[in-house]
Order: C-alpha cells, then structure tokens, then sequence
C-alpha cells in the first residue's frame, strides 16, 4: 500500500492557506468564549445550536479545564441533577451512585463535551491567549477581545495582539475569571471589583454560581468559576454540575440580549 503525501513547502502552504482562512472568517463573530472548560464549552455548543456565530479561544493545546484532573488526578468527577441531562444530550455515559448524583469519566465528558460544540458548529482555537478586550464609551461596553499565542506570552516575547470582534464576550477561564479581571484592571470606568473566591461549600456553591451566572457589564459575561471570583462566592472541587448549568444558562442568556438588539 503506498501512502499519499506531499512536499514539505506543499504540507506547509496548505496549512497556511486553510488556517489563515479560519482567521479571517473568525475576525468578527456574534460570541467569543474564553476558556474551553466545562462551562465554556456548554456554552459555546448551546449558542452555536441557536445559530450564532461562535469562537472559543482555549490557551492550552488541549480541551477539559479543571475536569481532566478529576478529583486530586483520580479520572471521575461527580455532578448532579438536573446537569446530567447536559452530558446525555453529548452522549456521556453515566454511571448513578444515588440520590441523583453521578459520576462519569473525565476523559469521556471532555471529549464528547468538545466533540458536541464543534459538531453543533463552535469554532474552537487552541494555542491562543485573550489578554486584553476591546470597550467602547457611550454606552461604556465591550466589544470583542485581543488576542496572542500563548507560546508568545510563555516566551516572554513583546508582540503586540490582533483583534476579534464581537457582539458578546464570555469569560469562561475558571478561578482567576482573567478576562474580567484585565478589563477591571484597564478599564477602570467599569468599576469592576472582584472579591476572588471563597474556600469549599460545594453544596452552597453548587447552587449560587449557577444563580449568579449573567451579565457584567454589557458585552462581558462570566460563567463557571469565573462567577465565583467575581462574586466572592465559595469553590467546590470536583463536581461539575453548577458547571455544566452555568454554561448552559448564559447561552440563554446571552441569546436574550443579542435578539433584544
């Protein structure tokens, strides 16, 4: 059997071409997603299933967030009901152990979670760091986000950003909320203040990240953990169903001010 292949200039010339393609067509979106963790990846599949144009930039070269390490690098994670109907939509398999609790396989739920947002037509770009966003005055607002390589930042390299514009940013970066955080820090009309997170309550933080999960200032959204820390609101270790409920409810949300428009 011989195997098709290319010259090396003809390998690299194709790549280009189609990678510069995927920028350009992602230049402007109706949502940019940071983060493709759990909650940011549920978003990114049910926005993309509402028929917005969705980018997810990811920093790392690999999908998952806080699920692959499951608990302290055991590969399970816990969630609750009503989140596990979001992992059935994917197709994960999950296993009860009572009371309407599950667990499920870390490496299942970040593959089919993937899987589901590419496959309902999220674009997701890995290698890719949002340090920066893009405001507007009169209304005060943001409207996309600056982005680099993240080898460039690791580098320690001066390289100045590119831009993607957008009608909604979703900060979906986990503990640090990063996003919100540089446009409190360089944006200081928002009056944006972040307390950080607490220390563990998971049944108290199971429940108020999904209820503080929205809007912060308009055009910037938080979900995930990103709520906790703009919130003050306590962690809650390896389960995952606030998670997966946050991502969820800010594709709705986010889908009700873009139709107000």
């Amino acid at each position: 059997m011989r195997v098709k292949s290319l010259p090396e200039n003809e390998i690299t010339r194709i790549i280009i071409d189609h990678a510069c393609r995927d920028w350009i067509e992602n230049t402007s979106v109706d949502v940019v997603v940071v983060g493709a963790g759990p909650s940011g990846m549920t978003a990114a599949r049910y926005l993309a299933r509402k028929g917005f144009k969705v980018v997810l930039f990811e920093r790392r070269l690999s999908f998952g967030g806080g699920i692959g390490g499951g608990g302290m690098l055991f590969h399970r994670a816990v969630l609750g009901e009503p989140a596990d109907e979001v992992l059935r939509e994917a197709g994960v398999k999950l296993t009860p152990v009572g009371g309407g609790i599950y667990v499920v396989d870390v490496a299942e739920m970040i593959a089919k979670l993937a899987s589901s947002a590419i496959d309902a037509g999220a674009k997701i770009i890995m290698g890719v760091t949002v340090d920066d966003v893009i405001f507007r005055d009169n209304p005060l607002r943001v409207e996309g986000v600056c982005i680099q390589w993240s080898a460039v930042q690791i580098a320690g390299l001066h390289v100045d950003p590119i831009f993607v514009r957008s009608k909604a940013v979703i900060d979906a970066t986990g503990h640090d909320a990063e996003v919100i955080s540089v446009a409190a820090r360089k944006v200081p009309n928002l009056r944006l203040e972040l307390p950080g997170e607490r220390s563990a309550f998971s049944e108290l933080s199971e429940q108020v990240v999904v209820e503080k999960t929205g809007k912060v200032i308009d055009g910037l959204y938080a979900t995930g953990m990103a709520v906790a820390a703009v919130h003050g609101l306590p962690r809650m270790g390896p389960i995952f169903g606030s998670m997966l409920l946050s991502g969820k409810k800010i594709a709705d949300i986010v889908e009700s001010d873009l139709r107000s428009k």
